[in-house]
């Protein structure tokens, strides 16, 4: 069959994503509620048929993919393509920091210009286009398998535009929670979609998911 089954994971959190600081490519860990939500989501994956895991090798999603792939006693195989975006000089600033320093790059931001990208990083349209290819040549290397890819908030953000047909300017409703389990199909004509922002398995009331 012509058809991959991928779940689509963001890596647990960190004290950046707290704190809402731009982690980009910087190697950030997960911290302990991240890496409670990494052990969880390993516990909710263990009976799955999964065949692979891939993961970002930045250290918050290595650490995720750690926790699934154990049960099955799977090695992980790295992907610099499952990377978050490169946010050039963005990155290690928070949220309200970049829009006091540099207003008129955050507005661009803000505003999801395509081409625009903070200096030293990546455009929108270039940071879909690697997503897209990784995942889509990960998904062609096992056809008829489940396979999970361990990313970042903004690959997840990609894949479910690019499974629900939303343009990259299209004003996001979806959740991007961190260690959520999102399901996708894959065919040789792209991708579609499951299920999305499933979090039972983090339904511990004493244990808060920050967001991103």
């Amino acid at each position: 069959m012509d058809v991959t089954r991928l779940i689509a994971v963001r890596h647990g959190e960190t004290a950046w994503n707290v704190d809402t600081r731009l982690q980009g490519q910087l190697d950030i860990p997960l911290n302990a509620t991240g890496t409670w939500q990494a052990e969880r989501l390993g516990e909710a994956l263990a009976d799955e048929p999964i065949a692979a895991v891939y993961a970002s090798d930045l250290s918050r999603a290595w650490q995720t993919a750690q926790a699934i792939a154990a049960p099955h006693r799977i090695e992980i195989v790295a992907d610099v393509g499952l990377r978050e975006r490169n946010f050039g000089h963005f990155e290690g600033k928070t949220f309200a920091h970049i829009e006091a320093e540099l207003p008129e790059q955050a507005r661009l931001w803000r505003t999801r210009d395509t081409t625009f990208a903070p200096t030293g990083g990546e455009s929108l349209i270039v940071f879909r286009d690697r997503v897209i290819a990784t995942a889509s040549a990960i998904a062609a290397s096992h056809l008829g398998e489940l396979v999970v890819l361990v990313a970042h908030g903004g690959v997840m953000d990609v894949l479910y535009r690019a499974a629900t047909r939303q343009e990259l300017q299209a004003p996001r409703t979806w959740q991007l929670g961190n260690a959520a389990i999102n399901r996708l199909l894959w065919t040789p004509q792209g991708l579609s979609l499951v299920g999305w922002s499933d979090i039972a398995h983090l339904g511990d009331p004493s244990r808060e998911e920050s967001g991103f």
